[in-house]
């Protein structure tokens, strides 16, 4: 048997009425397939035992993430193999926490939404991989490394290192998290995953099969980000943001690499430091995007592309041709140095960090 616990959160408030609701269908549906457990409600959070045969636990659950009356299921423990039922006479209990004064229900009920606030910024701190193998059930520690195929995307802002010296250190967080955001959204909204954040730079992978998506996210990054310029102020950071992408396809080793202290989920390789390469490329060749001949050839959509050159790049041993797409999204980059002209000496004081 398969045992899981997971917290949520509802959508909405529900009244009394409502939770029980909830329990009785619960309880019904649950009945049906011999899954058995608890539910606990505690103000907008749900807690939640599910017990019983794998294959019908896994069928519950994916009937719950599809309940449009809460978000955020969040998987706390799975356990499998499971001999003992915890909850053998409950095809669902119910248990509403709101209300009762009772000490130990009310510790209960802080326990929960401790556990709840915790988890939800444990969630904001840690990659979208790790967050997709707990929800599945996998402890993430025990997953090995392995060697795959993969696409890599490589992201910064243009002349960031200089701009950050002439606004406020406010201002400039605020851009490096307005454009992790928009990038890292387009990312995954196109089948990527990002696997790290360093400083203004976005690493992200896509599988073998999704170098059309990996475009696409880049195409709409960059088309949000122009239409962040226009609405910036005059004299604002935001006015400035520009950024670079590259991608390259190939083989990388997926796994946990870190210490003791720290561990990170992530992706190592020579195709990983080739996409930095090509993502730096982009100011000499004047477009924002370039990408490997490997990435192309693996597009199946009609894009427009076009040789950039062939260049030799940092930790390579030989020349390799290097592409770009026909896009004025694309041509829309300008050198950190036209930037800096533009910020330093435009008719606005700049404000000094």
């Amino acid at each position: 048997m398969k045992r899981i616990m997971y917290i949520s959160t509802t959508t909405s408030k529900l009244s009394d009425a409502e939770v029980e609701e909830i329990g009785r269908k619960s309880t019904f549906n649950n009945a049906k397939v011999g899954v058995t457990g608890i539910l606990l409600s505690a103000h907008e959070f749900f807690f939640q035992i599910l017990e019983g045969r794998e294959e019908d636990v896994d069928q519950v659950l994916e009937r719950i993430r599809r309940d449009i009356r809460h978000e955020g299921v969040l998987i706390l423990k799975a356990e499998h193999d499971v001999k003992q039922r915890l909850f053998g006479n409950w095809s669902m209990k119910t248990v509403r926490l709101d209300g009762i004064s009772d000490v130990l229900i009310q510790a209960i009920r802080i326990m929960l939404e401790n556990i709840t606030e915790s988890h939800r910024i444990i969630e904001r701190y840690t990659q979208p991989a790790v967050l997709q193998f707990m929800t599945e059930g996998i402890n993430p520690l025990t997953v090995p490394v392995m060697k795959r195929e993969q696409i890599i995307l490589f992201s910064d802002i243009v002349a960031f290192s200089h701009l950050s010296g002439l606004f406020p250190v406010e201002e400039v967080a605020a851009l490096v998290n307005l454009f992790l955001d928009t990038c890292s959204r387009k990312i995954v909204a196109h089948g990527g995953q990002v696997t790290k954040y360093v400083g203004d730079c976005v690493v992200a992978h896509f599988p073998p099969d999704k170098s059309d998506q990996a475009l696409h996210a880049c195409l709409e990054t960059l088309r949000e980000i122009k239409v962040l310029r226009q609405s910036a102020g005059e004299c604002r950071l935001q006015r400035f943001l520009y950024c670079g992408f590259g991608l390259s396809k190939g083989p990388v080793i997926e796994g946990n690499i870190g210490s003791s202290i720290k561990m990170d989920y992530t992706v190592l390789g020579d195709i990983v430091n080739l996409a930095a390469r090509l993502e730096s490329l982009t100011r000499e060749i004047g477009k924002a995007i370039a990408i490997s001949e490997s990435v192309r050839d693996a597009c199946c959509e009609a894009w427009e592309f076009v040789r950039a050159g062939e260049f030799q790049l940092k930790g390579q041993s030989t020349s390799q041709p290097i592409y770009t797409i026909t896009d004025p999204l694309v041509d829309d980059i300008k050198t950190y140095q036209a930037i800096l002209l533009e910020a330093g000496q435009g008719n606005c004081d700049l404000p000094v960090k």
